[in-house]
């Protein structure tokens, strides 16, 4: 069967990074506003402390590794007790080809790698919504051999750069989400997958989005009844199953469009709408625009 984790991430197009290595000693902190880019840290060594806009603050220690898909306001700082004022990072030292926050003397009491990537999907922002706002990991050897993977590419000019980032992105995403499923993974997609119900019902309407999909086939296809199931979905997944199916029926649909894949009638009749109207109006109200006017503009800007 399809698997909807491995579908997102190849949807989501992600690129090359921006890395470096960064290092902090003393009384520090380091406040960033970085919106809707997605942010990934490694641990090399040490341990400091990362508060994120509406999470828990995390200490990391050495060997964590912590992925932002939707990074928003978030502040990294050492484990002094006593508050340090924010460093602009524009006037941060460099040392030996790193950051060095804080004390300029002496060894780093933290020394991490930090990066952004791109999402190229035009509908980055609803696929996100379907991931964690935030995966800590402790101490996993392959992630950290694939996040410096991706560092030591993301520093060459070697023939075929961009295509090997782009496939070591998509595993570091693969590798990152699935270590956080589970039963204990946070609301959204992951905790639907780990549910052995909900998942039935979640492969299914990835493998034929065609279908013309009802709340009680969803329910059959998951062995619950309608109330059961939907309540279920709700409170796993964050939210309803037509939701769900809506989106992501937008997201192949805006992927076929862009594409070029085909013309209007056809991408609806891939997308389960029995004709192109009724697929326009729903695109429409999803998109703001209609399919025709979707695909003129990605093609004028591509």
């Amino acid at each position: 069967m399809i698997d909807p984790l491995s579908e997102i991430v190849t949807l989501l197009r992600p690129s090359a990074p921006f890395s470096k290595l960064v290092s902090g000693a003393g009384s520090w902190s380091v406040s960033r506003s970085e919106y809707g880019r997605p942010f990934f840290c490694i641990v090399l060594e040490g341990a400091c402390r990362l508060c994120v806009d509406g999470q828990m603050p995390v200490v990391l220690r050495q060997g964590d590794f912590v992925l932002i898909p939707f990074a928003r306001d978030f502040t990294m700082s050492g484990l002094d007790a006593a508050p340090a004022p924010a460093i602009d990072t524009s006037i941060a030292s460099l040392l030996d080809g790193e950051i060095r926050h804080g004390r300029q003397d002496g060894p780093p009491e933290v020394r991490l790698r930090v990066g952004y990537c791109r999402f190229g999907s035009p509908d980055a922002a609803l696929l996100v919504s379907l991931l964690p706002d935030l995966v800590h990991i402790r101490d996993d050897h392959r992630l950290a051999t694939l996040a410096q993977l991706v560092g030591d590419e993301s520093r060459t000019m070697r023939p075929a750069r961009e295509m090997v980032m782009e496939r070591l992105l998509e595993v570091l995403l693969i590798e990152a989400l699935r270590s956080t499923s589970g039963t204990a993974a946070p609301t959204g997609l992951l905790r639907g997958l780990a549910d052995e119900r909900l998942s039935l019902a979640i492969r299914a309407m990835h493998e034929t989005p065609t279908r013309r999909w009802s709340i009680a086939e969803l329910a059959r296809q998951s062995g619950l009844s309608r109330s059961a199931f939907f309540d279920r979905f709700q409170r796993l997944v964050g939210m309803a199953p037509m939701e769900y199916l809506l989106s992501w029926r937008m997201a192949l649909a805006k992927t076929m469009l862009r594409r070029r894949e085909a013309g209007v009638a056809e991408v609806a009749e891939r997308v389960g709408y029995g004709s192109a109207s009724a697929f326009s109006v729903a695109f429409t109200r999803h998109a703001g625009q209609s399919p025709t006017e979707y695909a003129r503009q990605q093609h004028a800007e591509n």
